[in-house]
């Protein structure tokens, strides 16, 4: 279990914003944090991907892949 604090205004903006979207409190803000963890997560593949591929990391079209496995 969370808990949360914030002032009064922000806590009427979390609560109405949440009822707008049919949705307690509670499963706004855990779908809010896990959004934000997976868009950090998949920010972090890219930067990895980018940082390989400086590096000379080889790449193939589907089209060059089909032909070396002879499809």
């Amino acid at each position: 279990m969370l808990s949360v604090r914030c002032n009064s205004e922000d806590e009427k903006l979390i609560k109405h914003y949440a009822a707008s979207k049919n949705k307690s409190v509670s499963e706004f803000l855990r779908e809010l944090a896990l959004e934000r963890i997976e868009e950090e997560y998949d920010l972090k593949i890219v930067q990895e991907y980018l940082e390989k591929k400086e590096k000379g990391l080889k790449t193939y079209s589907a089209d060059e892949v089909e032909k070396e496995l002879g499809l």
